[in-house]
């Protein structure tokens, strides 16, 4: 075929090829229109709602509520419900006893209630036999304020009725140790519905009668010489009924007063009430008050004891004493060290 003739045909061929493919660009998509979109509305503040006052606490069981007046104290709280500043203190957790607001509520433990006295039974025509009186000793007790000063035996002594620590590993130490020693507990220690302690001491002295004997120290601990016979009578008796659910030791014939407040009258009460001896001390160790307060510290306090112990002596000290516990291991050493032999106060009894 002729050249020209070729390149016409090839012409011919691509010229519509050309033209599709110029054809084949996609449309240019549409701009889409904006919409307006609408503001969201305000979230509305919440009205304020009237603060809920706070609901005054319910008296725990066994208290009620007392509001503190003008002019009441601690001691005074305590002294006009028969009971003790360290149970005032630990029930509403006042630490500083000065420190009491007028208007303050606080809460008092419930005596226990006076038994309902069976009436007499109706009189009959025939007279009864008159009956034998029992004698009854009126002799007053007698106040012991130390043992035989030429003996070489030193007495321990430890009272309970108010501040519960360290009780009970004061207990588990003397009897550790062997250690001999008299508790004279309050009622209220035996009752405490808050704290075993009272409770779990009372069974250690039952379990090692061979270390330890008890006393009687009053049920509320109040001042003996502000209240009457009848009050004194009540204390003791209701002491030996709480002590005697949780063991059968007597507290006869030992007593130990409250603060150590004594009289002849007393003494005269007391005696005719079943307690021939009324137990002081010669040597009291300090520990019923912190050191933060001029309390001692365990190393005084132990010092004081060992340097001032003489034959007979008779030691106050407290199951809740602030630092008793860590003073008794130097106190004993040092006691033996001098040649004291440690005792039970009742060897020093008649």
């Amino acid at each position: 075929m002729h050249v020209g003739a070729r390149i016409a045909a090839l012409l011919i061929l691509v010229l519509p090829l050309a033209v599709a493919c110029g054809n084949n660009d996609d449309p240019p998509e549409p701009t889409p229109t904006p919409v307006d979109t609408p503001a969201p509305a305000p979230t509305p503040s919440p009205t304020p709602q009237p603060a809920t006052p706070t609901p005054t606490p319910a008296p725990p069981p066994g208290t009620f509520a007392y509001t503190v007046q003008p002019g009441d104290t601690l001691f005074s709280i305590a002294r006009r419900y028969s009971t003790t500043v360290e149970i005032l203190q630990e029930l509403n957790d006042i630490p500083d006893p000065t420190q009491l607001r007028a208007g303050a509520v606080i809460f008092i433990p419930e005596l226990p209630p006076t038994p309902t006295p069976t009436p007499p039974p109706p009189l009959t025509p025939t007279p009864a036999p008159t009956p034998t009186p029992t004698p009854v000793s009126t002799a007053p007790s007698t106040r012991i304020d130390h043992g035989p000063r030429t003996s070489n035996k030193v007495a321990l002594t430890f009272d309970m009725g108010g501040r519960v620590e360290p009780a009970v590993d004061i207990m588990n130490w003397l009897i550790a140790n062997r250690v001999p020693a008299t508790i004279f507990m309050t009622g209220a220690m035996a009752d405490n519905p808050w704290h075993d302690d009272g409770r779990r001491v009372l069974r250690l002295i039952d379990q090692h009668r061979d270390l330890f004997e008890l006393g009687n120290h009053s049920y509320s601990h109040p001042d003996f010489t502000t209240i009457s016979d009848a009050q004194i009578r009540s204390e003791l008796s209701s002491t030996e009924t709480s002590v005697a659910k949780h063991t059968t030791l007597p507290m006869r014939p030992l007593f130990r007063p409250p603060f150590g407040a004594v009289d002849s009258r007393v003494l005269r009460v007391v005696g005719a009430a079943g307690y021939p001896y009324t137990i002081m001390w010669d040597i009291d160790s300090g520990d019923w008050r912190p050191i933060d307060q001029g309390g001692p510290t365990a190393a005084q306090m132990a010092d004081r004891v060992v340097t001032n112990a003489r034959g007979g002596s008779i030691v106050i000290m407290h199951l809740g004493g602030y630092e008793t516990l860590d003073a008794l291991p130097a106190m004993v050493n040092g006691l033996k060290a001098r040649g004291f032999h440690l005792v039970k106060v009742s060897e020093f009894v008649p």
